[in-house]
């Protein structure tokens, strides 16, 4: 399996095309909120709080990296995609080579390929973070990142590689590609923040996983920010500014705390890593 997984990193970072466009979502939303969203945010709605660059910037890279786990781990998967459009899978099937080392190897590679490419973000942000005024990251904080990134990604593998394990082709792996690139930003609350939304759209994006990766990454990477910016303001409207957007989220009187997000992160995993296998031995049938 091991030989497999390293055919298939050679394979997706040989390919420069492929690495750019599983980053394609990430840049358009640093364009769009550099060139738009920024200045929408830090002159009218967040004028009057301080150091509120510093805290969107922050807000900012959370949502990014939510989002690369997921856009990387779906351009890792066109290795497979090739595979099969180009009939290689079948001389997988008749050779030696076990079943599930092939599909550990596709599985292990993307996650590879995206807790890779995650950390890049990691580390591309915070020195943008840094140059525009805020702090480096505190060694705890570093290690939570790292394990959210961990967590995120063993995630949206599996939920990615359930979609993907239906396609056959590149117009169809393509389409599915666009469509969770375009709607990733919405659903994680980086185009607008979900207070902004409506209540039935809010609901939607509080049960869906991806979004409790953003607020898991929300809450560490704005923890001081958050300090330094409502340090005279009452906690009341903290708060409501955490709920709006998106930070932590709130169903009744109840608020998510971190555990029950790590649990549903968990939870979604093993899911749809359950529905991949019962997929696949569908079509081994």
């Amino acid at each position: 399996m091991r030989v497999f997984m390293k055919r298939n990193l050679k394979l997706f970072f040989r390919d420069r095309s492929a690495v750019f466009f599983s980053l394609l979502a990430i840049l358009i939303i640093i364009v769009l909120y550099t060139i738009f969203l920024g200045d929408v945010w830090l002159t009218d709605s967040m004028k009057d709080i301080p150091y509120a660059d510093v805290l969107m910037n922050n807000w900012l890279v959370a949502g990014l990296l939510a989002v690369a786990s997921v856009t990387t781990t779906m351009g890792a998967f066109g290795v497979m995609i090739d595979d099969k459009v180009k009939k290689i899978n079948k001389d997988f099937n008749s050779s030696p080579i076990k079943r599930s080392s092939v599909v550990g190897g596709y599985i292990g590679s993307a996650f590879l390929i995206a807790v890779i490419m995650s950390l890049v973000t990691v580390v591309i942000s915070e020195i943008y973070i840094v140059f525009n005024g805020g702090d480096w990251l505190s060694l705890t904080a570093c290690v939570e990142i790292f394990l959210l990134v961990i967590l995120a990604t063993i995630t949206n593998t599996s939920m990615v590689y359930f979609i993907v394990s239906f396609f056959k082709s590149h117009s169809a792996f393509t389409t599915a590609s666009t469509i969770i690139g375009t709607l990733i930003g919405f659903l994680t609350g980086i185009y607008l923040p979900i207070g902004a939304l409506p209540g039935s759209v809010q609901a939607v994006i509080k049960v869906f996983p991806v979004s409790h990766g953003a607020s898991l990454f929300r809450q560490v990477l704005m923890e001081t920010p958050l300090q330094s910016s409502f340090n005279r303001i009452p906690i009341d409207y903290l708060n409501e500014f955490k709920e709006y957007m998106g930070v932590t989220f709130r169903f009744g009187n109840y608020v998510v705390t971190p555990w029950v997000s790590i649990i549903i992160l968990m939870g979604t995993a093993v899911v749809f890593y359950s529905l991949s296998l019962l997929n696949m031995s569908r079509k081994n049938s």
